[in-house]
């Protein structure tokens, strides 16, 4: 590798990248969707320093939203949804909701990815009308600030056009299938609201289950996803997604994702004692991919995958 490349090595450690670019009261976009491709490395180091009085945004938010939702750090959460898909709805941000100790704002998946692209365009708003006719608009929450406006399209006043406020997270988190280290990003399978949140960013920490040479970044270039001068700190951690899945390396764990659903519905005692086994006693998150199983589990995971593609 030449000397300029490796002044240029975005490479962190989990701990360093989240010490150094999340701060208390930001405003998070998180990756993934659902059950797929959950940067869940970066939340769990999250989760163990404490960064509190987060507002987190994205589309479908999950089982890593739940779990700081869950430990008391989340202020605030905007999104199309949230729930584990076939495993069930996120037990910990729903009580919150219930219980009035979150605020929520509900938007659609394309609402979400509208107002990300806004905030890549450096607009303070943007236009949109798939939310004309939908309950969304008149949801009453316990969420603050002003959600959309409603006008006429000054070319056709007979024509009503919904205002969404546009957003640019302070960090955003994702986790890929590879990276170099500068940063380039390659994103396997769907993208769902990615590009446009990653580049709508201040700063993004990226975690990657491989880390490749730039020349091969540069042989095939029509494969970046993202280019590195989005990218702020990269994080190499192989099965970083688990317990979700990440395309073309393995599938989600089934019986880790009932084992935390089960915790979280609990709650109390039940929730602290999966925090306390599986994040707060592990200093990194190699340590906890051994407490689920080690190495040959996950092994058996990724073929399980290969065999299907």
């Amino acid at each position: 590798m030449k000397k300029e490349e490796q002044k240029a090595s975005k490479i962190l450690t989990a701990a360093e990248a989240v010490r150094r670019f999340v701060f208390d009261g930001a405003l998070v976009g998180m990756g993934g969707q659902s059950i797929g491709r959950v940067p869940m490395c970066i939340y769990h180091e999250m989760i163990r320093q404490k960064k509190k009085d987060l507002t987190l945004v994205g589309c479908n938010l999950s089982i890593s939203m739940d779990m700081m939702v869950g430990v008391g750090l989340v202020r605030r959460t905007e999104c199309g949804t949230g729930n584990l898909e076939r495993f069930g709805t996120t037990h910990c941000w729903r009580k919150a909701i219930e219980q009035g100790k979150l605020q929520n704002e509900d938007y659609s998946h394309l609402a979400m990815v509208t107002r990300f692209l806004g905030g890549e365009m450096g607009l303070p708003f943007m236009p949109i009308q798939s939310l004309l006719g939908s309950d969304i608009l008149n949801i009453k929450s316990n969420s603050t600030g002003k959600k959309c406006e409603m006008i006429n399209n000054p070319w056709n006043p007979e024509e009503k056009v919904v205002l969404l406020p546009s957003l640019n997270p302070d960090v955003s988190i994702v986790h890929v299938q590879k990276a170099d280290e500068m940063g380039n990003l390659i994103i396997e399978g769907f993208l769902s609201h990615e590009p446009e949140m990653i580049r709508a960013s201040k700063a993004v920490i990226a975690s990657a289950e491989e880390i490749i040479p730039a020349d091969e970044i540069r042989r095939y270039p029509e494969r970046t996803t993202i280019p590195y001068i989005y990218v702020s700190a990269l994080v190499h951690q192989p099965w970083g997604a688990h317990p979700t899945s990440v395309y073309r390396y393995y599938q989600n764990d089934g019986e880790h994702m009932r084992e935390y659903q089960k915790c979280a519905r609990e709650g109390g005692q039940s929730f602290q004692d999966y925090l306390e086994k599986y994040i707060y006693s592990c200093s990194t998150f190699d340590e906890y991919l051994e407490k689920v199983g080690g190495l040959k589990k996950y092994h058996h995971l990724r073929q399980e995958m290969m065999e299907v593609l």
